[in-house]
């Protein structure tokens, strides 16, 4: 690949396991409900606000990509139901947020990241709420592009279209390297850009879909694929 100049930079299950931290995050928000809130274990369980959280997806389908507020709708009607004021409600964000951030990097991404961003813009683009800042990776990237700010999660055309806005690039000079063969890779194929599919499970490609440029096995293969763009540059 000798013409690739960004790279848009899937975030969950590319650059870290999103199913352990998100369960770890629920098991501290409620171990939190229990040191601070005790009459939420008396009247709702873990369960219960599952199926809470269901229904106030059903009842917002255009904002199901948007986690924080179908998780304020959530906290709300909890809220509403035992007296508790607004303030319960910005508290029980900011724990569940702390815990959503303490990611486990995958062991070559931060190499990866400090190689690529020398020789490419590299523009995350997520459906999901982390944050980079407090992640501690931000400075690698020229820009966040999420679900929420565009309306619309991949692997609809516009949070892809609004990631090549900012790169200020023509879509043949960016790849987009995602985990999810349909979200991040058929979702970019359809805007025209070149793709990689990081597959770090030995998963078979579902063969209903265009193969993607490029399979690679972490991010440190991103690297060696994109060499004959950076000798390119020297």
């Amino acid at each position: 690949m000798k013409t690739i100049r960004v790279i848009t930079l899937d975030l969950d299950d590319t650059l870290w396991d999103i199913a352990p931290v998100i369960e770890l995050a629920e098991k501290r928000l409620w171990t939190w409900f229990e040191e601070n809130y005790s009459l939420i274990p008396k009247f709702f369980s873990p369960d219960k606000i599952f199926t809470l959280r269901s229904k106030v997806v059903k009842e917002f389908p255009d904002k199901s990509h948007d986690f924080r507020f179908i998780r304020k709708v959530v906290l709300s009607r909890i809220a509403a139901k035992l007296n508790y004021d607004a303030d319960f409600i910005e508290k029980a964000i900011s724990v569940f947020d702390r815990a959503r951030n303490d990611v486990n990097l995958y062991p070559d991404v931060l190499p990866a990241l400090q190689k690529l961003c020398k020789h490419f813009t590299i523009i995350a683009v997520t459906n999901g709420n982390a944050n980079l800042d407090d992640i501690g990776i931000k400075h690698f990237f020229k820009c966040v592009v999420t679900a929420v700010d565009v309306g619309v999660p991949k692997p609809e055309r516009p949070i892809f279209e609004e990631a090549i806005k900012m790169s200020g690039v023509k879509t043949h000079e960016i790849i987009h390297v995602g985990d999810n063969p349909e979200i991040d890779i058929i979702g970019a194929y359809n805007l025209g850009l070149r793709t990689a599919w990081i597959n770090r499970n030995n998963s078979k490609w579902p063969s209903i879909h265009p193969e993607p440029d490029v399979t690679i096995k972490n991010l440190g293969d991103l690297y060696k694929v994109l060499l004959p763009s950076i000798v390119r540059d020297l």
